[in-house]
């Protein structure tokens, strides 16, 4: 090889580690960056947050931004972002009414260690919250015409023999409130769910159901749950006396039948006999208002353990013993 070969060689190796040297000197600042920026740092983050909430007679969204800063620890990837970003985007919060406290017209305020619930919300995934900077939040909160209306379940059930309804349905929320206008609302008088059909029931259900919605009003809720306390029972037959009570002084009737014929369905296990504690009677208030003199028996108290109780007859005939 000439010389002037060796030195045009020797230009060239030379050029190629230059750019093998700037090659590894960039990933390396790479790898740096990418370090560093995974662990965490100290910072300032502020967020405009708007409120989402169900409180009775408003508007479930406010109508101002609330701008929601804190001192926090996270990764550099986020304060790079937080810092390099011109404009921020609204958060929307969903907030408990609970946690709201009314501080003037319309305006609710979320105060105190409460905020520390919505963190997340407010900052994401992974922040930790030294110091809120921002005390108190306040939101206005439209009013909105609404109503409260009643909602009902429709349903069908069939219990397994021995077996019965130990107390009654519950729907919870029992009534829903409708938001809307006057026109619409004063047109619904209640809410109902899809049907409920439940057959060889034997024990406790319950679960939820949707609302069936009303197109051009909004709802506090969109579903209720329900509950269904179920018991195995044993019938326990007997036959009492009817005695009479508050007859005035001097007064007295002759009830027909003098007999009862008694059903008591007890849950099972009988925990005691509860034929010593039960006790029917006429009242002498109901004859004297009655015009027939047919009278419906009272029950003076359901002894524990009994779920329902049968009275045959249903009605006994009075007479004014003279």
């Amino acid at each position: 090889m000439s010389l002037k070969e060796r030195i045009a060689h020797g230009r060239g190796g030379w050029g190629r580690g230059w750019i093998i040297v700037l090659i590894s000197i960039f990933l390396a600042a790479l790898v740096w960056l990418f370090v560093n920026l995974s662990n965490e740092y100290y910072g300032t983050i502020s967020v405009p947050v708007v409120a989402h909430c169900n409180i009775e007679g408003h508007g479930n969204t406010s109508s101002n931004t609330v701008i929601v800063s804190a001192r926090c620890r996270t990764d550099g990837y986020r304060l790079v972002r937080e810092y390099s970003r011109r404009e921020r985007k609204v958060v929307t919060v969903n907030f408990d009414a609970a946690d709201m406290r009314r501080s003037g017209p319309d305006t609710y305020s979320l105060i105190g260690g409460a905020k520390n619930s919505y963190v997340n919300q407010f900052f994401g995934e992974g922040t930790k919250v030294e110091a809120f900077i921002t005390d108190s939040l306040r939101f206005f909160f439209p009013p909105e015409n609404h109503k409260k209306v009643p909602v009902e379940i429709p349903k069908s059930l069939g219990f397994r023999p021995q077996y019965m309804q130990a107390g009654p349905f519950k729907v919870d929320p029992d009534s829903v409130t409708v938001y809307g206008e006057a026109s619409q609302l004063e047109a619904i008088e209640k809410l109902t769910t899809a049907r409920l059909s439940i057959n060889d029931l034997h024990d406790n259900r319950h679960g939820v159901l949707g609302i069936n919605p009303v197109k051009g009003v909004r709802l506090s809720v969109d579903a209720v749950s329900y509950e269904i306390p179920v018991a195995r029972y044993v019938e326990v037959r007997t036959q009492m006396p009817m005695e009479v009570w508050n007859a005035p002084a001097g007064q007295s009737l002759q009830v027909y039948p003098p007999m009862a014929d008694v059903v008591l369905l007890c849950r099972f296990p009988l925990p005691k006999d509860p034929i010593p504690s039960f006790k029917l009677y006429i009242d002498w208030k109901d004859y004297s208002s009655s015009i027939t003199g047919k009278c419906v028996p009272r029950l003076l108290r359901l002894p524990p353990g009994v779920l329902e109780y049968r009275v045959s007859p249903e009605v006994f005939d009075c007479i004014e013993a003279r």
